[in-house]
């Protein structure tokens, strides 16, 4: 969703219909921009709440902490640990300067990654997914500052860890608790921002069904109003509250706090006035950028020459740094992986062969990053020529499995040997699971966005496969899921998915 904000030189209404459009918007209620909080539907809104839980949060974070390091000290030199305390023991009043910098340091951290944003006061993995970044890059800091200066009295090295997991625990612990209790509370009606929708199209009816199916979504749908044509692009799931008109009486009778634009065949006026209106009753005014399809979490307003130009730019994996980690991560985990999975490759490899003969490891080429084609590597869990039989997906009972392969499909056991995909750079452990080539040739052409999820490398197990997207399963539902992971990769998202890969077996034919 892009925010459409006013400039200081103000709008520029256009040619004379829009000049129409914008007066008859300028005519609605504006007398009030209060008001909205004192009518049927938000007359029991308390406007202070958020802002009150804020500050709830974050005192009882400092709180947390405070604890934590103050454990910690105890911990390091109060308990077995004080006898490997160098040069000495350290009083509570030598350590209490680096107990309050510790605390009230890592407090900025936690509001330089976005803790203390009312959009996750009932979202505990959001906010638990920041704490974690948090807490290890000030760990790394405070280690760093311990190392690089030299205080009197010392800081002891164990004292810096003892407090990053005191710290990270609590939060985690305490958090937790905060986020059940809202989520289970009266407030979290008050919570959720109300939303109307100018027009319905696909994109406001994929929204509504995300709000709904998620629990602790910020966000409640009041229902919609068409655009200032009186078009609908399809029909509308949700009540339809009133003319584009009566947006006004709508925004003062609703206790509307967004409006989310998704007719973009409105002419340039209609917006400006929309927006205007929006401004003056003090709500807050988003488009969704329909033109925009895929990877939208790369999309960005630039300057280009002074002028404003919106598209996509940098996803997370595009960025060296995470880059870099992601591959840290998959030649340490290849290693580890190949070790581990040996034995487990070698006893299956002479389950195949004495099952069926011939050779072990089936190779199939299959379509890399950026369009690259490499030859995948697995334990071969069909019968020799099985792919002469017919290229399609494996599907429930298929005939073409050994008997062993069906064991090995269904618990993951025949991908093992991708690890030394993983290790030469060919694949990664998690990303969108690859494709053989005859099949994307024809998929690139026929499926939306398919080849956008050759962006990064294809891995070994991925966000789609641990929903159950995956063999004979709806297309469609699986570029999704791939580019919802490319648009929101974190090196946490991959922990969990690789975690759920032991447990998730849906669809493993």
């Amino acid at each position: 969703m892009l925010q459409l904000r006013k400039d200081g030189g103000g709008f520029d209404g256009g040619d004379a219909g829009s000049a129409v459009a914008v007066g008859q918007v300028s005519e609605l209620l504006a007398t009030d921009p209060f008001k909205r909080w004192r009518t049927s539907a938000g007359e029991h809104r308390d406007t202070n709440l958020v802002e009150r839980l804020l500050l709830t949060a974050l005192a009882c974070d400092v709180a947390v902490v405070a604890l934590a390091l103050l454990g910690a000290y105890w911990l390091r030199f109060c308990t077995s640990l004080a006898r490997y305390a160098t040069p000495g023991v350290f009083s509570l009043s030598d350590y209490a300067g680096y107990i309050a910098f510790g605390t009230f340091s890592l407090i900025g951290m936690t509001a330089y990654f976005n803790v203390y944003d009312r959009r996750r006061l009932l979202r505990y993995r959001h906010t638990g997914e920041r704490i974690v970044k948090a807490c290890l890059v000030w760990f790394l800091g405070f280690l760093c500052f311990s190392l690089a200066f030299k205080f009197q009295p010392e800081i002891s090295r164990l004292f810096v860890v003892l407090s990053a997991v005191n710290a990270l625990t609590g939060l985690l612990v305490w958090r937790y608790l905060f986020h059940r209790f809202l989520q289970h509370s009266k407030a979290a009606a008050s919570l959720r921002q109300r939303v109307v929708f100018v027009g319905w199209n696909e994109e406001s009816d994929r929204l509504t069904k995300s709000f709904a199916a998620d629990a602790v979504h910020p966000y409640e749908v009041v229902g919609c109003v068409p655009s200032p044509a009186s078009r609908f692009q399809m029909k509308p799931t949700v009540p339809v509250l009133g003319d584009y008109s009566d947006m006004g009486p709508i925004f003062h009778e609703q206790g509307i706090d967004m409006v989310m634009l998704t007719d973009l065949d409105c002419v340039k006026g209609e917006i400006v006035g929309l927006a205007n209106l929006c401004e003056r009753e003090m709500i807050q005014f988003k488009i969704v950028p329909s033109y925009f399809q895929i990877l939208v979490s790369g999309l960005h307003l630039e300057s280009v020459s002074g002028v404003p130009v919106l598209g996509v730019s940098q996803l997370p994996l595009d960025m060296p740094l995470n880059f870099l980690l992601k591959r840290v991560v998959d030649i340490v985990g290849a290693i580890f992986g190949l070790l581990l999975a040996a034995p487990l490759i070698a006893f299956f490899g002479a389950m195949v062969w004495l099952e069926s003969g011939g050779p072990i490891f089936y190779r199939h080429t299959r379509m890399g990053r950026s369009g690259q084609p490499f030859k995948i590597i697995k334990i071969r869990s069909m019968k020799l020529n099985a792919d002469k039989e017919g290229g399609y997906w494996t599907v429930k009972d298929d005939p073409r499995r050994l008997r062993v392969g069906a064991f090995m499909r269904a618990w993951n056991i025949d991908e093992l040997p991708q690890f030394w995909n993983v290790l030469k750079g060919e694949m990664s452990l998690v990303g969108p699971r690859p494709e053989s080539v005859e099949l994307i040739v024809n998929f690139r052409d026929e499926v939306p966005h398919y080849n956008a999820r050759h962006n990064a490398k294809p891995g070994i197990t991925g966000w789609a496969q641990i929903k159950g997207l995956r063999g004979d399963t709806d297309l469609g539902e699986r570029i999704r899921a791939d580019l919802y992971y490319l648009e929101n990769w974190n090196v946490l998202l991959d922990f969990h998915i690789m975690a759920m890969t032991f447990v998730s077996r849906q669809n493993a034919h």
